[in-house]
Formats: C-alpha cells, structure tokens, sequence
C-alpha cells in the first residue's frame, strides 16, 4: 500500500503541474467542458432508462400513439447522444494530446541537455534501457489511459449516484414473512446490486492480480525487441560486410521468445478475466430480470418498471464494476508510468550526483584566460583502474597537440572535457565562451536536408550558398552542392569517406578555436588525410588542435606530443 501511495504521489509530482502550466486556462476549459459532457452523457443514460418504461408500458397498453410518442422522443436521444459523445471524443483527445505533448517536452528537456541523455545510461546507479520508447510510447500510454481512467471513473460515480436513486424508488419495499415476524426491506435491488458487485471485484481482483507483473514484463520485453531491431538496421553495413546475419537472427529469435513467454503468462491471465467477465455478460442481463420477474407476475409492477429495474440494476453494477473492468488497462498505465518515472528519477538523480561536490569527480572549470587547462587529472575507468595518471597541461591557441598511445585512452580525455566522463579526480579549466569543437570518427549527420545536415548544430540558415561552396569544395565533396536541399538519412546516403569529409566542412563552417580531433579522417586514404589537415592549418591558424590519430604523417604536423598510458 506504501508503494502504491509513493507511486501515484510520484505521478502527481511528475505530470501534475500540467494542470498549472501557463496555458492553464485553455486546459482547466478543457477539463471543465469534458466534465460537463461527461454529465451529459449520464442523462442520457437516465432518459433512455425512463424512455424504456414508458415504451414497454405502452406495449403492454397495446397503445399504438403511445408508442409513437416513445419513437418520437427515441429520435431526440438518439440525436442528442449523438452529438454529446462525438463532442466528448474531440474534447477528450485534445486534452489527452496536450498533456502528452506537455509531459513530452518536459521529459525530452531534462534529457536532451548537456550530454544528460549519455550520462543517465552510465552515471545513475541503476541506468535506464530505452529512453526513446519511454518518451515515444510509455508518455503517451501514462497520459491517453489516466484521461480515460479520470473520465470513466467520474461517470461510474455519477450513475452510481443517479441509478442508486431510480433503483431505491422502483425496488419499493420487499416484506419477509417469518410467521412470527414481517421484515421489511427498503430497496432490496440496491442491495443485491452491491452484493453482486462486491462478489464480483473480490473473485475479479484475484483473479486477475497477476496480469499487472505479466504485462510489466511484457512491455520491457516488447521494448527490447525493438532496440535489438533499431540497432541492427543502424549497423547493417557492419553486420552484412563480415555476415553476421547467422548471429543476429538467433538473438532476434531469442528476444522474441521473452515476448512470446511474457505473452502466454499474459493470456492465462486473461483467459482468467474472459471466463469472469463473459460469465458475468450472461448473468447480468437476466438475474435483475429473474429477480424482479415475482413482483411482475403478482402485478405489483408493470412491464415497463420491470424493464427499467434490469436497466437500472445492470447499470448499477457496471458503475460498481469498474476497478474490475479497468484491471488489465491499469496494468498496462501502471507499468508504463513505473517506465516514464523511471527515467525522471534517474534523471533527478543525475542531476543531484552532478551538483554534489565530490572529489572523486573531474571538476570541469571556466576560466578567464584562453587556454585549456589539465591541473592534476587522473582519470579512471568504471571499474577503478586509473588509465590517466595526473596529466597537468596547458594549451594555447594555435597548439597543435598530438595525444599518442592507447585511444580509447584518448576518447575518455575528450568525454571529461565534454563533461561526460567525471570518473577521477582533478580539474580541467575551459577557454570561457570559446567554442570546443569535436570531431569523432563519424560526424552526426541528422536526417534533414544536406544543407542544415552540414550547418548542424547551427540552424540550416546560419551560412550562405558562398560559404557552403567554399567549404564543400576545399573537403573535397563539390559535387554534393546540388543536393543542399534534398533531404536524406545522409549516414546511410553516403560513404563514410563523403561523411568524413562533410565533417571537415562544418568544422570550416563554424571557425571554432579549440578542436578535438578523433580519428576524423581515418576513412581517407593517407595522402588525403593529411591534405585534409593541411587545409584547417591553412584556413584556421589560430585554433587550438588536440588529435587522436594513428597516421604517422599527421604526427610531424603536431608541435606537440602527449603520450596516453
């Protein structure tokens, strides 16, 4: 029950603010006109429960106008429902998409900062799989079923209100005889109503408490699938260039067969519910009818009241039914928001672990001077093992630094300057305001047109059709000019040798002056590579370069050279 109450304090927390957003009028309308509608649709309910009485005691009358009137008054409802749940449907959609797109923001916001979306997959204790489908998909379930559980429940509770009330008046009043005694019984339907409905959640909830823990299982197992799925297809060239197929099918097989066992659990359980709920479809309709039936056939009440109180039983006993009925969607809400709130709290936690102060973290540092700073770094690996020994170095702009021996050595200096490897201890001071330019093995090339692929992460508007020429032909790639406006996935569109050189073009673009170079033109052959260095000394003579290179002529270009253990 803790849980339960940490949980849903924990939602609230989460997605609750949406509701004081700064739109907050147009949602508070929303919700005020859903709720109004939602009413609307309960007098509905309550007239077509009358309208059948007056239309069964007119069929018992044998009164021909009497039915006429009942048709007439049939086509108003049937117009009026009509319009109320079609417009209870548009409302309610829009209210569940700008909650989605809200909580989506938020989250994306948190994640997509600072390198914040690398590091919650490292740093927290407990890292979080699949980030995008707890965005992509888990949101969109917390928000659309909470929507639909708030609605659902707010007209059970009005027809438990209003059918309690119409029941109460039709069941009068039933009188036992014991021979000794009379005992009168005052709205025995409502009664039976309860108990009925009583029996049925107890039976429904234990029969059904394990769907929750099956479809958890499932959803993670689903979310795996397509993980496995995404990243072979970013990774085809790879796998079909040493024909890995024989080892990814295998594994493909083996991820779905969790979903087919999360499956099978998840069918027992409904096939469980199926059993209560198809029971209780039969016995709904005809035990009100069965019960009532005696007070008929005595002619205590007419056709059209016995009519009514099965209506008004059965619908008594769905509005008490709703915790039954709701169980496997809640199962499925409840899982997908233990996943978003997952992600929030690994986020939160990141945050918390950044902002302490710890010596046992890489302090990154601005400082007034340009130059770039190592004071007494030592970096270490997750397991402990230092593999950068206090490195105390200083970098001026136009230095041309050569970081010699083990790269992946070289990589983890080049994340804690990013600030997404703080594992050690010691400092590294950033030219302030100076941007720090990386170049990894293969440039991020968005799907997007050529021209604001390039232009990334300024906006595609950032530079003319001059500058993009100038660039394009000093890389090497002119004949991809007239492709600026054609939009492509680029990394799949293009060799890694185009990608590479499209690389250097952007790095002309942005004129950075501190760049960090990691085997940005390891794809080029080595007379090109170094033609490729050539051109940044030439056009950007005052930035600062920091290498990972194996070339042995692109050593001789370094006036510097730091050797990596």
């Amino acid at each position: 029950m803790q849980n339960t109450r940490k949980f849903f304090w924990q939602f609230v927390q989460l997605s609750g603010p949406f509701w004081l957003a700064a739109d907050k009028a147009s949602v508070r309308g929303l919700a005020l006109a859903l709720g109004v509608l939602t009413v609307l649709q309960v007098v509905i309910s309550v007239l077509i429960n009358h309208w059948s009485a007056y239309l069964f005691d007119a069929l018992e009358q044998h009164s021909m106008a009497r039915v006429l009137t009942q048709t007439l008054l049939f086509g108003l409802i049937f117009v009026g429902n009509i319009a109320i749940n079609s417009l209870h449907v548009t409302v309610k959609r829009q209210l569940q998409l700008g909650w989605r797109g809200w909580l989506t923001d938020q989250l994306i916001g948190r994640w997509m900062h600072d390198g914040r979306h690398y590091l919650v997959t490292h740093l927290v204790d407990e890292p979080q799989d699949n980030p995008d489908g707890r965005i992509a998909e888990d949101i969109r379930i917390a928000t659309e079923y909470s929507i639909d559980f708030l609605h659902s429940l707010f007209y059970c509770l009005l027809l438990l209100i209003s059918f309690t009330q119409i029941l109460w008046v039709l069941s009068g009043t039933l009188t036992l005889d014991f021979g000794f005694a009379a005992l009168p019984f005052h709205g025995y339907l409502v009664m039976l109503a309860f108990m009925y409905a009583a029996c049925t959640i107890r039976l429904g909830w234990k029969i059904g408490r394990p769907l929750t823990q099956a479809t958890n299982q499932r959803q993670a197992n689903e979310a795996n699938f397509r993980f496995a799925l995404v990243k072979a297809r970013e990774n085809s060239m790879a796998i079909a260039l040493i024909h890995g197929e024989r080892h990814e099918a295998p594994h493909f097989h083996r991820v779905f067969g969790d979903i087919v066992a999360a499956w099978n659990e998840q069918t027992k359980a409904w096939a469980r519910i199926m059993m209560l709920s198809s029971g209780n479809a039969v016995l709904g309709v005809a035990f009100p009818i069965l019960i009532s039936a005696p007070r008929y056939v005595m002619g205590i009440i007419s056709l059209g009241m016995l009519m009514q109180s099965a209506q008004a039983f059965q619908q008594l006993v769905a509005a008490l039914s709703w915790p039954v009925d709701n169980m496997g969607k809640m199962a499925e809400w409840r899982a997908s928001v233990e996943r978003v709130l997952g992600l929030s709290n690994a986020l939160e936690q990141l945050e918390q672990q950044l902002a302490r102060s710890d010596t046992q973290r890489v302090r990154i540092e601005k400082n007034q001077d340009s130059v770039l700073r190592f004071k007494d770094l030592c970096l270490q690996r997750l397991d402990g093992l230092v593999c950068i020994p206090g490195l105390n170095v200083e970098i001026y702009p136009g230095d041309w630094v050569l970081l010699e021996g083990n790269v992946y050595t070289g990589n983890k200096l080049f994340k804690a300057m990013a600030g997404l490897w703080p594992w050690g201890r010691g400092s590294i001071e950033l030219p302030d305001d100076d941007l720090m330019f990386f170049m990894p093995p293969r440039p991020y090339l968005p799907t997007d047109s050529l021209r604001a692929s390039v232009c990334y992460p300024a906006e595609g508007t950032a530079f003319g059709d001059d500058e993009l020429g100038w660039a394009f032909v000093l890389a090497g790639v002119g004949e991809l000019l007239e492709q600026l406006d054609v939009t492509a996935d680029w990394e799949k569109n293009l060799e890694r040798e185009a990608q590479q050189r499209l690389g250097l073009a952007r790095l002309l673009l942005h004129k950075p002056k501190w760049i960090m170079m990691q085997e940005a033109f390891a794809s080029l052959d080595p007379e090109a590579e170094l033609e490729m260095m050539h051109i940044i000394r030439a056009k950007l003579p005052q930035a600062a370069l920091l290498t990972i290179s194996k070339q042995p002529a692109v050593k001789k270009l370094h006036s510097r050279v730091i050797t990596l253990a």
